[in-house]
């Protein structure tokens, strides 16, 4: 998490709900507002680390002692039935790990469409977005070496590793996540730059250069 304070709360209370028995670890980047001492008490542990999503993520990884490991943005709800689901779709063995489709927070014919877009997609292509509350099996994860910290896309990477390995569930219950990059850039012009950076990405463009592209909005 990275100065979070208007989120962080509301998403560790749903995990706490959605898994009540998981061990919950959150990593902050640097936040300079509540955000520490919003988590702290929702959390097992709480550990700060220098910023950068993929380092924050391997970091909390590398701490946690279970079987699977789920990595929750901190502006994304899980759904109450989160544990269930995805205990319910690792029971096959072929399964390396997987994802949620998405809803946003604000509801609008637009981002209601986008949302089923990105989760359709997901389902077609077989792949996955950070803020669509991935998990892996702890072996697999380690088998990848996690995530490639690199500045961007480390989502987009991961999966594709992950694919190589096992088969990707697409889960269909929801997480809901915000919507506030999409409010404030505008609908058509986020779709356009996020495809434009995945494409780029694809094609070797390096993660670095496309960061500068595609800046932090909170």
């Amino acid at each position: 998490m990275l100065n979070e304070e208007g989120a962080i709360a509301a998403t560790l209370d749903a995990i706490r709900i959605g898994a009540p028995t998981a061990e919950v670890i959150a990593v902050d980047g640097g936040s300079t507002d509540r955000s520490v001492d919003l988590a702290r008490p929702r959390c097992d542990r709480l550990i700060a680390r220098p910023r950068g999503r993929a380092r924050q993520m391997n970091d909390g990884a590398a701490l946690a002692s279970g079987d699977v490991l789920v990595f929750v943005h901190a502006d994304t709800i899980v759904p109450p039935t989160f544990a269930a689901d995805i205990e319910l779709a690792l029971d096959n063995s072929r399964i390396a790990g997987g994802r949620f489709d998405i809803a946003f927070d604000v509801r609008s014919p637009a981002l209601d469409v986008v949302a089923t877009m990105i989760s359709t997609r997901s389902r077609v292509m077989r792949s996955a977005t950070g803020d669509q509350a991935i998990f892996v099996r702890r072996k697999v994860f380690d088998r990848l070496g996690g995530y490639a910290e690199i500045e961007l896309c480390e989502d987009v990477d991961f999966i594709r590793r992950m694919r190589r390995v096992g088969r990707l569930a697409c889960l269909r219950a929801p997480v809901i996540t915000s919507s506030r990059r999409w409010r404030s850039h505008g609908v058509a012009r986020t779709i356009v730059r996020m495809w434009f950076i995945k494409s780029l990405f694809l094609v070797g463009v390096s993660p670095q250069w496309l960061k500068r592209h595609y800046p932090d909005t909170r």
